[in-house]
């Protein structure tokens, strides 16, 4: 019989009298170890994606109820219990950008405040990621949405395709920055005929490194546009005019620069905008199918001006393969009545409607990798496996 001292005296406990681990306790314990997927969007649209994610999984997806109120309140009811557990919030952005963010975190608060283990985010586009630059007085609003997200309570993301790798920097945790080519890829194999014929092209210089990696893992050749039609970031960059606005100044000038136009003087020079020639395209792409890679697609006006000048130049099908199909505005007609024969985008964001709308749109299902990414941060694997045979530049 075990023996138990109080104050230096012994007494004897029996074996019924001893303290144990209550059943409740235990529980606890093996519920930690679980993980909870939830939708932050009620619209079926939305949901879509995350259901197909539950399925891979073998998961029910969680109960919630994503509400906007008459006063166009955002409110989130949580239906079960989250504690101690890993939950992962998927969130597909709609039209209606705004939101969908206050949706998320809303619910990445009220999971907070219950107390789950960790929160994690499952992003597959992440909005406002064209705005990660300064440009002119304006803000970058890519790093404004991060700090929101870490103050709401999320303690890792998964997204696909930023717009920029860079953006990874903003953020003061975790992001596992998922790649949608091998599916693409795979997609152009499959379902292009001869595309041994194919030659990839990039629509502008930024967007190379990105169009060389698909040719060099399909072994095929790259043609790159460039010209007045292709208004690359780097030109809005800075926000300074191009000329600088005239100012009329006394006394001392300050300091002239030099100027890089040969036979002008610096006061001329300095006035002169900047000039981009004629649109050109560097690699032939005559007699060959040609596929434009980008990593999403918006406003179409630059992809159904690249389609002619291609066409122009002797392609006899024309391709657009993007992870993020946003299709705004008049996209789906667009695209319809132009020289594009096929555009290929994700499920990242929801676009039925513009299927409906134009057939030359195609879907790539990515929820397998997604929910391959969420199995393996759960049970805390390496994520290497998910980007094997992964260039730098993609």
């Amino acid at each position: 019989m075990p023996i138990r001292r109080f104050g230096g005296h012994r007494s004897l406990v029996s074996n019924s009298q001893r303290p144990k681990l209550s059943y409740g306790y235990t529980k606890m314990n093996i519920s930690r170890g679980g993980y909870r997927v939830f939708s932050a969007n009620s619209t079926t649209a939305c949901t879509e994606l995350a259901k197909k994610i539950t399925e891979r999984l073998g998961v029910e997806l969680g109960k919630s109820v994503v509400y906007q109120e008459s006063n166009s309140e955002t409110r989130v009811d949580v239906k079960e219990s989250v504690r101690g557990q890993d939950i992962f919030i998927i969130q597909t952005i709609p039209r209606d950008v705004n939101t969908a963010i206050m949706e998320l975190l809303v619910m990445a608060y009220a999971l907070k405040t219950s107390c789950a283990k960790n929160i994690i985010g499952v992003i597959p586009y992440f909005p406002y990621s064209k705005q990660c630059k300064m440009r002119k007085r304006g803000s970058i609003v890519c790093k404004l949405l991060a700090a929101m997200l870490a103050k709401a309570g999320l303690t890792h993301i998964i997204t696909m395709d930023l717009h920029q790798k860079e953006i990874q920097g903003f953020f003061s945790f975790p992001v596992d920055n998922l790649r949608a080519s091998p599916f693409l890829i795979q997609y152009i194999q499959e379902e292009i005929p001869d595309y041994r014929n194919a030659i990839i092209v990039a629509k502008s210089p930024s967007a190379a490194k990105r169009a060389q990696s698909y040719a060099e893992r399909l072994r095929l050749g790259l043609a790159v546009m460039h010209g007045e039609a292709n208004h690359s970031e780097s030109d809005m960059a800075d926000g300074r005019q191009s000329p600088p606005l005239s100012r009329v100044t006394t006394g001392h000038t300050g300091l002239e620069l030099p100027c890089k136009t040969k036979n002008i003087t610096p006061s001329v020079g300095m006035m002169m905008a900047k000039e981009k020639p004629p649109i050109t395209v560097v690699g032939d792409v005559g007699g060959r199918i040609a596929i434009i890679i980008d990593d999403i697609i918006d406003d179409v006006e630059d992809f159904v001006a690249a389609a002619e000048i291609l066409k122009e130049r002797g392609a006899y099908k024309i391709y657009i393969m993007a992870t993020h199909g946003l299709l705004s505005a008049d996209g789906p007609r667009l695209i319809e009545e132009s020289a594009i024969d096929e555009v290929v985008v994700t499920n990242t964001v929801p676009h039925e409607v513009q299927k409906l709308q134009c057939p030359k749109i195609k879907t790539v299902d990515v929820s397998m990798i997604l929910a391959e990414a969420i199995r393996r941060i759960h049970n805390g694997e390496s994520m290497a496996y998910l980007f094997r045979n992964i260039a730098v530049d993609d």
